[in-house]
């Protein structure tokens, strides 16, 4: 038995030092924070069970992490010491009645407690003598850490919210020892990543290891580029009389300058530190930075000095850890989701874990480029994250622990919910089913279908597209206009501001279906735009209508034909045309044709004062809708533009009226008033 414990223990520790050196030296980590500990508490667990078999070295000894070799080493004054964890009301209670013990103190006599977010970054030190900054340095090992002082000297030079002072303010002591945390924010911390990722740069996993890696970079003009953080919660000043309280030493720490945390508590008794915890339990995932649980300290510094402090965490202090939001687990299969759109996301099928509270089976990765980019495969051990409410995310694959089994994931070529072909549109980050009666995307077509820009079916919104697919009343555009009033009349709609649910009703009822009579007859360009075409959006759709003229010819036309169309490439003619080859299309198109839907031939534009120039419409307009003033300048054969350039021939300027006006007037570009706009048409008839 005792041979199985040493070969346990020493596997354990094998584990937690390459797992120690991946985090804190690489910036790589191979274990969650959940599995960390795990690994962590069994060791413990191991070690006293069989103290015979205790080492001085073991990593439950020791101050997790060590100074890499790339900086010059500085040794700290006081030992930067780690927190134990704890995880539940009950583990609070045993830290609440240790200290009591320590302190000779019967029970439930108060001890005051401060409660800080435990924040996930890289701590630091800073030494400041005679009140000017003089040296910085990582935690390292705890005794030794790193020098990074020319790069700690740039925290926050780019308007974060907090940095590292060059001075302190105020009166300050001969030396002054600062510790704190280096921290990059959830919304920097994206930030930096859709840079990496524009750049084809590996992304960091989690805002730990991206604040960790910003400040350990050997050039300190990189992490000067680097929106990083500095929150200071702790004060040593040697020679000079103690505080008498933790809080009052925070309270120092902001006079001087340093910004501390503004979600510091102070808690009468453990009963308050349990309470808050709960309470900040939710809060947490609105805060502007990651925090995964609560350091709790005795406030009382002489209480502290008593309580001292075990060979690697202090007897006065502990971190309580929340469940854990962040694990790693097994990918047993990849999958493609279509959504309401007709993209295709991968699924991520784990093997269950418990994260924040819950039991989680799947996650999402947005698309192949980011699946690529993280290089996930089926068989992958993978970290996943989920923060609050929302879906678990694959953060990273840890390619260290794989054995050679695992497989690449390869997108259908074919949908697998209605079998259409598959298409990524040049450009796109996505694939995308071309189905236009795919079952999974017909609330999402029937949306777009109906929008004011497309058919224009007035009252046929989300809600009652969503109705009309949850109750089988439609399968494509066409069932729209045979569906009997009384149907419609009957449907039960959910209200979106009050939740409930309402009959149709006679007056909307009658609404949508005027709508539908008049959007059989509305022009081709509408037609052709609410389909959902591949690459056709308005203003190719208007292309098409114009260049063909009716329905037939443009089911008709060849890619060659396609490719003589005004704007159109090889790659939209070739979607195009693909997507009139799809059955699946045909059949709706011939269907809506059957239903009465015959498009008003378009008009070719007719020459004039627009002909073959670019005109921006900004600000409102009083006599026409957007939409007219469009359509009067395209019938005139020119072109509406949404940005103003040096190739803009007139800009339009309605009321309230922004940025674009004043870019016109910056590049030269005429501009004319509404009533100069109607005049222009006017005068062209």
């Amino acid at each position: 038995m005792a041979g199985t414990a040493a070969r346990r223990i020493e596997e354990l520790r094998a584990r937690i030092r390459e797992a120690d050196r991946a985090y804190y030296v690489l910036d790589n980590p191979v274990l969650s924070d959940a599995e960390y500990d795990r690994l962590m508490r069994e060791l413990l667990a191991l070690e006293e069970a069989h103290p015979d078999l205790a080492t001085a070295d073991s990593p439950t000894r020791r101050v997790s992490g060590e100074p890499g070799e790339r900086f010059a080493k500085v040794a700290h004054r006081e030992p930067m010491l780690s927190l134990g964890n704890v995880v539940s009301d009950v583990e609070l209670d045993e830290f609440d009645a240790r200290v009591h013990r320590l302190l000779d103190l019967p029970p439930g006599a108060p001890v005051g407690y401060v409660c800080e977010p435990k924040l996930d970054g890289l701590a630091v030190e800073l030494v400041y003598l005679s009140g000017e900054l003089a040296e910085g340095s990582t935690r390292g090992d705890g005794a030794v850490g790193e020098d990074v002082t020319a790069n700690l000297r740039t925290v926050g030079a780019l308007g974060a919210n907090a940095g590292v002072l060059p001075r302190l303010r105020g009166r300050a002591p001969a030396r002054l020892e600062i510790r704190g945390e280096v921290l990059l924010q959830k919304e920097h911390f994206e930030a930096m990543n859709r840079v990496l990722g524009r750049q084809g740069d590996a992304f960091f996993a989690n805002p730990r290891n991206a604040a960790a890696g910003s400040l350990r970079q050997l050039d300190w003009r990189v992490t000067a580029t680097r929106p990083l953080s500095f929150v200071a919660y702790e004060a040593l000043r040697p020679g000079e009389p103690a505080w008498p309280t933790h809080w009052a030493k925070l309270e120092a720490l902001a006079t001087w300058g340093f910004a501390v945390n503004p979600e510091n508590r102070r808690c009468e008794g453990i009963a308050e530190v349990k309470r808050w915890k709960d309470e900040m339990a939710e809060r947490r995932f609105s805060l502007p930075y990651d925090t995964d649980g609560l350091v709790v300290k005795v406030d009382d510094l002489d209480q502290q000095r008593r309580l001292g402090a075990a060979s690697k965490f202090p007897r006065w202090a502990v971190a309580f850890k929340y469940p854990p939001q962040e694990e790693t687990t097994r990918v047993e299969r990849i999958w493609a989701s279509v959504g309401r759109t007709g993209v295709l996301t991968p699924v991520v099928e784990v093997t269950p874990v418990r994260l924040g509270g819950a039991t989680v089976s799947r996650a999402t990765l947005h698309n192949e480029d980011e699946m690529r980019r993280k290089d996930v495969r089926v068989g992958d051990v993978v970290l996943i994250r989920r923060a609050g409410e929302v879906i678990p995310e694959v953060v990273k694959s840890i390619p260290e622990r794989r054995d050679g089994t695992e497989r690449e994931f390869v997108f259908p070529e074919r949908c697998p919910e209605c079998g259409a072909r598959v298409v990524r549109e040049e450009g796109e980050k996505v694939y995308r089913c071309t189905g236009a009666a795919c079952p999974a995307q017909l609330v999402g077509r029937f949306t777009h279908y109906a929008q004011r820009r497309a058919l224009d079916v007035d009252g046929l919104g989300e809600a009652v597209a969503a109705a009309l697919v949850a109750r089988g009343h439609v399968r494509d555009f066409a069932d729209l206009y045979s569906l009997p009033a009384a149907t419609w009349e009957a449907m039960e709609i959910a209200e979106t501001k009050t939740g409930s649910t309402v009959k149709l009703g006679v007056p909307r009822t009658r609404r949508i279906r005027e709508a539908l009579e008049r959007s059989k007859v509305a022009g081709l360009r509408r037609l052709l735009f609410g389909l959902g075409i591949p690459q056709v959006g308005e203003a190719t759709a208007v292309t098409l209508a114009r260049h063909f003229g009716t329905l037939e010819r443009f089911l008709g036309a060849t890619e060659e034909d396609l490719l003589g169309v005004r704007d159109v490439g090889p790659e939209t003619a070739r979607e195009i045309r693909a997507w009139i080859d799809e059955p699946q299309n045909r059949r709706v198109v011939d269907r809506l044709v059957e239903a009465g839907v015959r498009p008003a031939a378009e008009e070719a534009p007719r020459g004039g004062v627009f002909a073959g120039k670019t005109v921006v419409l900004t600000g409102g307009l009083v006599k026409l809708s957007r939409d007219e003033a469009k359509a009067e300048i395209e019938r005139r054969g020119g072109k509406v533009s949404g940005s103003v350039s040096r190739k803009t021939d007139l800009v339009v300027e309605g009321e309230d009226a922004g940025s674009k006006a004043e870019k016109a007037r910056e590049l030269g570009v005429k501009i004319v008033d509404e009533a100069g706009f109607l005049r222009l048409l006017e005068g062209e008839g």
